[in-house]
């Protein structure tokens, strides 16, 4: 059995890792777009790395766009198989998905402009929104602690992640040459008390270990500590400033983290009164979503349910859809605070409120999850002092300011704690991917000194036997 690396490898984004059995059996754990990358990733986003017509099976470990958003190119370009996920995945990509052909439909725009400017063939999107309505109808639904006999040798069991809604470690036991073999392929791995849905579940026992590693190198601050931090960037930034606070996050899972933060605040009655704008159609419909699948939540909010049967809404928090709305937002003299995304700030809307509002010292940027370094939101968490955003460049004169402890990646304790379901002493390989290389080099450390042998981290392309 042979397992290759075709994203994910040596950086955060792109998941696409290819297990091909000796009897030709060839099953992808994810097929992610690399995010936040420029040029480079863009090239990458159009070639596999493998022809899409070789793959069995397709395995999918949560909803986000570095590990779903290139599905929809897979099958236009020959994949005809099933693709397993839990059914909150499968709701969640219905909505990224077509989101996504709608942002490489206005974001070809753009780069074509250049590529004719330089006497270069315009590119075509990476897929549209007929290419992800067909892939949709590829998609089988499998509940978590479930056995599913994906082919003869092969049995398939997703455990929760506690990363998102619906993310799960992929365990697959397939038999091979009489012997067999369990390979757990994590996903993202969440935190070990995450603010919504329930914390990671052991998985069980594998002999060949994928693993994430994003924060492979640090500790996230007290948790506790990271609603009075978000309260107080709020009162420097709108009420003593009388500035805008503007925050990139992610549509699924960051976005409902800050507005049920919110909510708590205006509960206790400490949020200042300023208006609250989620300005993303898909952020919007991803809280919905997330209200349907309340068999996710954990204990502490459906506690927290009973005295606020809405934990994503309260009144002065506005859902804004149309495009129109979104600008009139711009245009607001009043101090607000306004959740957009995209996370790393590399597309979306959040990208035009950065543009009309990063250069006013008033207004703050709050970063809320890991950025690419080449992303803008990695720029602006390095501290550059000037931004490129839709081909000009701004000052960055506003604040900027980080909570890593919002993040949904459990941290380097939290991944070892979580990890520490297995016993080293069985698994014969691990591999350690979707982590930048410095991180991943720390983290394979920790490791080995629990007890993993044999640790690896591939690079762009590389094969193993396993």
């Amino acid at each position: 059995m042979e397992i290759s690396f075709h994203g994910a490898a040596r950086t955060v984004t792109g998941s696409k890792h290819l297990i091909s059995t000796r009897k030709g059996l060839r099953i992808l754990l994810d097929c992610g777009m690399f995010q936040g990358l420029g040029d480079r990733g863009h090239l990458l986003n159009r070639h596999f790395g493998f022809e899409p017509h070789s793959i069995d099976i397709l395995v999918l470990s949560h909803a986000h766009i570095d590990h779903s958003g290139l599905i929809p190119a897979l099958v236009r370009d020959g994949f005809r198989g099933p693709i397993y996920c839990t059914p909150a995945t499968y709701d969640l990509c219905e909505i990224m998905l077509l989101d996504s052909a709608h942002i490489q439909a206005s974001d070809i725009t753009y780069v074509n402009r250049k590529r004719i400017k330089e006497g270069l063939a315009p590119y075509k999107p990476l897929y549209t929104v007929d290419d992800v309505q067909q892939c949709l109808n590829q998609f089988v639904q499998i509940p978590y602690e479930n056995d599913y006999q994906i082919d003869e040798d092969v049995v398939l069991r997703f455990t929760d992640a506690g990363h998102i809604l619906g993310s799960a470690v992929v365990n697959l036991c397939i038999q091979e040459d009489h012997y067999e073999k369990k390979i757990a392929f994590t996903g993202d791995i969440g935190r070990l008390h995450p603010n919504i849905i329930r914390e990671p579940q052991a998985f069980p026992q594998c002999n060949i270990l994928i693993t994430e590693s994003t924060y492979g190198d640090r500790l996230h601050p007290a948790e506790e500590k990271s609603m009075e931090q978000l309260l107080g960037i709020v009162v420097e930034t709108c009420v003593k400033r009388k500035g805008k606070l503007i925050i990139p996050a992610f549509s699924v899972g960051r976005t409902q983290e800050i507005v049920y933060a919110l909510d708590q605040l205006e509960t206790q009655g400490r949020l200042p009164r300023v208006r609250v704008f989620v300005d993303s159609p898909l952020s919007t419909n991803a809280t919905e979503i997330m209200r349907k699948h309340r068999d996710c939540f954990n204990a502490k909010v459906k506690e927290y349910m009973l005295k606020d049967p809405d934990p994503f809404g309260f009144s002065r928090l506005e859902y804004v859809r149309e495009a129109e709305e979104s600008k009139k937002i711009n245009h607001l003299k009043e101090p607000c605070i306004i959740i957009s995304a995209s996370g790393m700030a590399e597309a979306g809307r959040v990208k035009h409120h950065l543009a009309n509002n990063i250069s006013n010292p008033d207004n703050t940027i709050l970063i809320v999850g890991h950025c690419e370094p080449e992303s803008l939101g990695g720029r602006l968490v390095a501290g550059n002092k000037a931004v490129r955003i839709f081909g000009e460049t701004y000052q960055v004169n506003a604040q900027v300011e980080e909570i890593s402890s919002l993040s949904a990646h459990g941290d380097q304790q939290e991944m070892l704690t979580f990890l520490a379901c297995q016993d080293a002493k069985t698994i014969k390989k691990t591999f350690i991917v979707h982590g930048d290389y410095p991180a991943q080099q720390v983290f394979k450390e920790k490791l080995e000194e629990a007890g993993h042998r044999h640790v690896e981290i591939p690079t762009l392309g590389s094969q193993f036997e396993i």
